[in-house]
């Protein structure tokens, strides 16, 4: 699951977050897209009047007086509605490093005209998002019921001042995560039939093929999915999380951890790291994780046969569900295993 902040006690959210199994004006809301948008031109929140509803992954039928205009979302997911044309008011989430510039999981957004509610796992400014008199909160879901990046301990408050929709991001694989966040940009406003949406998706679809069929063509190839902290290595499950388990079901075949109590990874430590084979490791790319270079003098690591062999490479292990941002994702681990020699 995602992460943003390393925290002293976590919880099984905060520790989905550090492992990682698995981040204005007035008017900004739903306004149409530009040259670098996935969707092209979205029909304006400001040319739609009326009430408004969709019902999310919770079951929930989510409904508003009035067409969304103000919207709030998680880093990676309003970067995702962006794809499709849809731009959002407010942020929460990884969205700003410490260079200034945009986290991995803004995707394309301009992050310099959204207001950033939070930028790490555990932040939330209540009376910043109440100044932006939301239409609607947006974000995924990773435990049922429990939204991504809205803290347990102001959730009631939040809740409280506009209605909120949550899609899964795990008990789902990424083809209906896909689906998922494409039916509720279509309920925002997006066009589905535009051609940069329509060629984007044609890639997801020949990048799924190719994956397959390197898959296929590989079988004896192993891959690891791990994540990087100053204690422990983390190896997360791939049916755990919507990416790895779609993976999964293209035929990559994945390392099986014994995963904790939350079930999504098993932290191991540093001289246990090499307690699994495999001949590909995808590497958790957020920015509140270790990076293949921070670990590079660990010993136990650097001796790892994928890691002598280079074959690690980035898990975008919270992707942006539009089919833009995913296709390159299938893509980089199809050349992975294309390329790949067994090694464990």
């Amino acid at each position: 699951m995602p992460s943003q902040s390393r925290l002293s006690r976590p919880t099984r959210r905060g520790l989905l977050a550090v492992g990682g199994a698995l981040g204005a004006g007035a008017a900004l809301a739903a306004c149409g897209g530009n040259d670098k948008s996935a969707g092209g031109k979205a029909e304006k929140a400001s040319e739609k009047s009326g009430p408004w509803s969709f019902t999310d992954d919770r079951g929930t039928k989510v409904e508003t007086k009035a067409f969304p205009k103000n919207i709030v979302a998680f880093t990676g997911t309003a970067a995702a509605l962006y794809d499709y044309g849809i731009e959002v008011k407010g942020v929460f989430g990884p969205t700003k490093g410490k260079d200034g510039k945009p986290d991995v999981q803004a995707g394309d957004m301009d992050i310099s005209k959204v207001e950033i509610i939070g930028n790490v796992y555990g932040e939330f400014n209540v009376e910043k998002y109440a100044k932006l008199v939301p239409d609607l909160l947006i974000s995924n879901m990773w435990e049922k019921d429990v939204l991504w990046y809205v803290p347990e301990q102001s959730a009631k408050k939040i809740y409280q001042l506009a209605p909120s929709v949550a899609l899964w991001a795990s008990n789902t694989n990424m083809e209906k995560a896909l689906q998922r966040h494409a039916e509720l940009a279509a309920a925002l406003g997006a066009d589905l039939k535009a051609k940069k949406t329509a060629d984007a998706k044609a890639r997801f679809e020949k990048a799924a093929a190719r994956l397959r069929a390197a898959a296929k063509a590989h079988p004896e190839i192993k891959v690891m999915i791990g994540s990087a902290s100053d204690n422990l290595f983390y190896v997360s499950l791939a049916k755990m999380s919507a990416d790895t388990l779609y993976f999964q079901e293209l035929g990559v075949k994945f390392v099986e951890p014994k995963v904790d109590a939350a079930g999504f990874f098993e932290g191991l430590s540093w001289e246990n790291v090499g307690k699994y084979k495999a001949d590909v490791i995808m590497m958790d790319n957020r920015s509140a994780v270790l990076q293949p270079k921070d670990i590079a003098n660990k010993p136990t690591w650097a001796g790892l046969p994928a890691v002598k062999a280079g074959q690690v490479v980035p898990r975008t292990t919270e992707p942006i569900y539009s089919y833009d941002k995913c296709a390159p994702v299938l893509e980089d681990l199809a050349k992975a295993i294309e390329s790949a020699k067994k090694v464990s």
